[in-house]
């Protein structure tokens, strides 16, 4: 093989590698941020709902917190996704 295809190849596997490491932060990244955003909106509109309905608090605040686990349960597995699509493939 000459120098230069062997050459070639190796900056071709560190694209590879720059493209994976970025996708994982970029991913991580937005990932983080919808889950932000929807566990904000989760407790605004739980503190809404309270002020509207006081009696009705209990009911809200164990939808409340099964709406905050599902946000988050959903943001590790889009992360856990971006760990085994930079890892793995």
């Amino acid at each position: 093989m000459h120098i230069a295809f062997i050459t070639l190849l190796a900056a071709a596997e560190e694209t590879a590698k720059a493209g994976k490491s970025i996708g994982l932060g970029v991913g991580g990244g937005l990932g983080a941020v919808g889950a932000g955003v929807g566990i904000g909106l989760i407790f605004g509109k739980a503190i809404e709902a309270i002020t509207r309905q006081p009696e009705m608090r209990d009911e809200i605040t164990q939808l409340q917190w099964l709406g905050f686990a599902l946000t988050e349960a959903t943001f590790f597995y889009g992360l856990v996704a971006g760990l085994l699509a930079a890892f793995i493939v």
